[in-house]
């Protein structure tokens, strides 16, 4: 039986909710009710005060997470394939991972508040709530295997970051804001029509009937309808091409901050809830076409963003872009090996926050007062003559997200494109030419830092703080040592006990 935020067995009978499994969702969620009262009644507004909350609270929602899955997983750290296939998607060990990366992300990235700038967004107090909120809707559409309550979970982290993403005072940022409210809109009514179709056919709402395949036509053709809605709308979340075209504008519209929450926090409640689906809906007779029109999706999700980075002149957008490819990676292992999806998506996490905390670091007060946040490739300029620590720590970053060898994101790639190769697909060809397409254009940030002439004067970088240079440090010496890529790849059999959470993602 799986043991899930709400436990359906198959007597048709509801048992009681797990409180534990629930407790991280309360923290968060009690931590917001906490930050909306604190702020009502207090009379001067602290934004440091808000973000040290904001961090105690995630701190305690990350620690009642591994002390919950503590008691049910330690002991499976070498059988991941076997919660995966033999256990039939093992909850306990896929909400453990999916909570664990969703909070320590939220974790690392409010870190970067801490800036010496006052960005409007970050000074409103109703941000910090509406960010608990956020993170406590994602937790819960890891936390189930119930169509309603992953509904619930998606649209409370949904219209949350809408309006998280219009406090920033600037047109472009109500602009984004209205976009996702809009795409969210569309994707809610993708998701409820698909579970309603589910539910004439199975009459039930648990994701483990997917698999429920009778030889009635009827009965298939209300499955497959059913799975092309859902996947419709966790395609929007995901950034799967063909719904992927809200992604630049809304990272254009946001500070480098919340950009970087998009990135990932939303696609790990996505890709989990689709490894789920997906793996209770590849069974005869659906199979084979499944796997074939996903193939395809997939493949256009590495290519078609890969194509249009190399057109942006915004860095912004070209890391739009760039992680929607990424998407595509860790989607492939939405159809071959799970593992995979969380071991490139923790390498992903790693790089990708600290690209984005190398963009906050170069942010000025004229970024604060302008109609929007604008990265054109021109501010990197001659920057490692200008701030060289900084250029050295963006080059890192960009090596990783490109895949350069010793850097994480290599072998990432390197156990996708493994993985592919062993069973016969034809995707590693997709893999390596996107790789050398992604080279291209990550390094144009590169010229411009390290190859092109510094402006006369250059602008102010009065936004570097100890905290957002500590958190790039740390990030850029993650990226660095990707333990869990050099085990996988050497074949470690043993790792060092203090580095036990890495070997739950190693496939």
């Amino acid at each position: 039986m799986m043991d899930s935020l709400l436990s359906f067995p198959d007597t048709q009978t509801m048992q009681e909710f797990n409180m534990l499994t629930f407790l991280p969702l309360l923290i968060s969620a009690g931590g917001g009710i906490c930050l909306l009262l604190l702020n009502a009644f207090k009379r001067s507004f602290s934004r440091d005060l808000n973000v040290s909350l904001v961090i105690v609270f995630l701190a305690l929602n990350l620690l009642a997470v591994w002390v919950h899955w503590s008691g049910f997983n330690f002991r499976y750290f070498g059988a991941w394939e076997q919660w995966l296939v033999g256990h039939a998607l093992d909850n306990d060990a896929i909400t453990f991972i999916a909570q664990t990366l969703i909070v320590l992300a939220s974790l690392l990235l409010i870190i970067l508040v801490f800036s010496k700038e006052r960005f409007a967004e970050f000074q409103t107090p109703e941000f910090y709530p509406l960010y608990l909120f956020m993170v406590a809707g994602f937790e819960l559409m890891v936390s189930t295997q119930h169509l309603l309550l992953i509904l619930i979970g998606l649209e409370s982290a949904s219209l949350a970051m809408c309006v998280l993403m219009a406090l920033n005072n600037k047109k472009v940022g109500i602009e984004a804001g209205l976009k996702y409210f809009t795409m969210s809109m569309l994707a809610s009514v993708f998701f409820v029509l698909g579970a309603a179709l589910f539910y004439l056919k199975t009459g039930q709402f648990r994701l483990w009937h997917f698999g429920d395949y009778s030889s009635n036509p009827y009965s298939l053709l209300l499955t497959t309808l059913s799975l092309a809605f859902i996947i419709g709308a966790l395609g929007f979340k995901v950034s799967l091409v063909p719904f992927h075209t809200w992604m630049p504008d809304i990272y254009e519209g946001n500070n480098p901050v919340f950009a970087a929450f998009i990135s990932i926090v939303p696609k790990i409640a996505g890709l989990t809830v689709l490894m789920r689906i997906v793996h209770y809906a590849l069974v005869a007779p659906l199979e084979s076409s499944i796997l074939t029109l996903a193939t395809i999706l997939i493949a256009l999700t590495i290519t078609i963003p890969n194509v249009l980075a190399l057109l942006q002149k915004d860095a912004k957008r070209m890391m739009a872009y760039s992680s929607i490819s990424h998407a595509g990676f860790a989607l492939l292992g939405v159809i071959t090996n799970g593992s995979i999806v969380f071991t490139y998506w923790i390498y992903f996490l790693f790089t990708n926050i600290g690209a984005f905390a190398f963009f906050w670091l170069l942010a000025n007060k004229q970024d604060s007062l302008a109609s929007n946040y604008a990265y054109p490739y021109e501010r990197f300029n001659g920057l490692i003559k200008t701030h060289p620590a900084f250029a050295l720590l963006g080059a890192i970053f960009i090596f990783s997200l490109a895949g350069i060898p010793p850097f994480s994101l290599f072998w990432g790639k390197l156990i996708v494109l493994q993985t592919l190769m062993s069973q016969g697909m034809f995707l590693p060809m997709v893999i390596v030419i996107n790789s050398a397409i992604s080279v291209a254009y990550y390094f144009k940030l590169l010229v411009a830092m390290f190859f092109k002439p510094a402006p006369q004067s250059p602008a102010p970088l009065s936004n570097a703080s100890p905290a957002i240079s500590a958190l790039g440090i740390l990030m850029a010496i993650l990226s660095l040592c990707p333990l869990t890529g050099l085990g996988f790849y050497w074949g470690l059999g043993v790792t060092p006990s203090w580095v036990w959470p890495f070997r739950l993602l190693m496939p």
